[in-house]
Parts: C-alpha cells; structure tokens; sequence
C-alpha cells in the first residue's frame, strides 16, 4: 500500500491545525506509520509459517493458528491508520469548499462587493465544528481499536506457547508463535502511541472548547459593560451599534425617529433574529 498519498493529502492540514495538531499529525507519521512500513511489516511476515504445533495431524495448526490470530496485527494498524487519518481530510475538504465560494462569489458579484469568508482557513462556523467531529472522531477511532486489540489478545501481549484443543487436533496440543517478544515489544509500542495520540486529540479538544467559552464570555462581559454605563439612556452608542448591525428592530413605533445619538429611542427593543 502506498502511504505516500496519504502523506501528500494530509500535509496541507498543518496549515489549519493548532500546535496540537501538528504534534499529532507528526507522532502519525513518524511513530507510526513510518513504524509500520519499516519494522511491523516484517516482523509479522512470518506469523503463519513460523506457528509450528506439536503434532501432524491436517489441519490442526490451520485451525490453531486461526483460533488465537483471528486477525492479523498489520491488518488491524492498516485499518485503524486509515481511519484515524481520513476525518482530517475532511478539514481539507471544507476548506476547499469554502475557498471554492469566495472563488465564485467574486467572480459573480466582483471585487468591489465584499467577500464571503475573510480567511477560508479561519476556523469559525461550520469548519470550527468539522474540526471539532474530527478530533472526537480520531480520539473514538484509537480508543476503539484499543480495545479490539484488547479483547483478541489480553494484555496486548502474546505468550511463547499457546494450547489448542480445536477439531480436527486429535487432543489439547502446543502451539508455538514465532519471535513472541518481539511481536510484544512492537505490539506494546503501538499501543502507547495510539493513548498518547489520544491523549494530543482529548488536549487539543479542551483547548478550542476553552478558547471559543473565553471569547463567548468576553463578548458577554463587554455587552454587560456598555449596557452598564448608560442603564437609561436607550440611544446609547452600544445600542445604536447594534441597530446598525442588525440586532435591534423598531417595533411598535408611530414616528421615524432617525438613528442618531441624541435621539432618545425608547420604542427600540431587543429581538432575536
């Protein structure tokens, strides 16, 4: 498989990742499947012809050999990279899409009439909850497959000799797996990349949520603010920003008094549009 094109899809996400994000997609590639291209491969490549039982009985070792590797090592990181890389390209995919707007946006209405989006790449809106689904859904990936590696092989660790009493073996016969500790060293190292993998997408995720409540409570206390130094006046300046904004409607009201400071507007009142 060429993991190559993997690589050249996800280099673009550095650009919209945070710090966090970066470490992560770094640990990706380097401790992982720079590992499993270069050493797991090769150490599982001998799995089926190295398990050697006890006995000559047809079928047996098959049979063993397919009741205590039910699916390969190689075979569940291959998939599990696979998977825990593709919800960055959906970042990479939202981001086009907007850069794809503003694209048509201008050349419909021109460069005079304003844009779209400021930054396509600013995580805000939409693409701020498309990073959001990504991160939860990388961090339930591994946290997924950890246990899948757990419930195949306890511990995450798999002992020298294995006994087997599965038909067509004529009684309970040793099995013996091929290169164990090193299968464990590789197995256990996998293991701790994917918790601290875990760990970058649970910390990354605190921190936009944090920063996104800081700036939301920010927002809150300056219009707690303005609203505090001018309780009575209602033509006031905070209020005439918003008229002009869009929050504010005139309700109610028989005269159409013009929008200015000096002119007291009790008949504004707030409305949810």
């Amino acid at each position: 498989m060429n993991w190559g094109i993997f690589e050249g899809l996800l280099s673009g996400v550095n650009k919209y990742s945070t710090a966090f994000g970066r470490i992560w997609l770094s640990l990706v590639f380097i401790f992982r499947v720079l590992v499993y291209l270069v050493t797991a491969e090769r150490v599982w490549s001998d799995d089926h012809k190295d398990f050697d039982c006890n006995t000559r009985q047809p079928g047996c070792s098959n049979v063993c050999f397919d009741e205590f590797f039910p699916v390969s090592h190689v075979r569940l990181w291959a998939l599990q990279l696979i998977l825990v890389t593709c919800p960055s390209l959906l970042v990479v995919m939202h981001v086009a899409y907007r850069e794809a707007r503003e694209k048509k946006h201008l050349e419909a209405a021109g460069e005079d009439a304003g844009h779209l989006y400021l930054n396509p790449g600013k995580k805000r809106g939409g693409l701020w909850w498309t990073y959001v689904f990504s991160l939860v859904f990388k961090a339930s990936v591994d946290a997924t497959f950890l246990y899948v590696f757990h419930s195949f092989y306890p511990k995450y660790t798999l002992p020298p000799v294995v006994k087997c009493h599965a038909a067509p073996c004529p009684n309970i016969v040793d099995c013996f797996i091929s290169k164990p500790s090193e299968k464990n060293i590789f197995t256990l190292f996998m293991v701790v990349t994917a918790a601290i993998c875990i760990l970058l997408n649970l910390v990354e995720l605190a921190y936009l949520v944090g920063k996104r409540c800081c700036k939301c409570l920010a927002a809150r206390r300056a219009h707690t603010a303005c609203w505090g130094h001018h309780p009575d006046c209602a033509a006031s300046s905070c209020k005439h920003d918003n008229v002009l904004s869009g929050n504010l409607i005139l309700l109610g009201s028989d005269t159409h008094c013009p929008l200015l400071p000096d002119c007291p507007r009790d008949h504004v009142k707030k409305t949810v549009l």
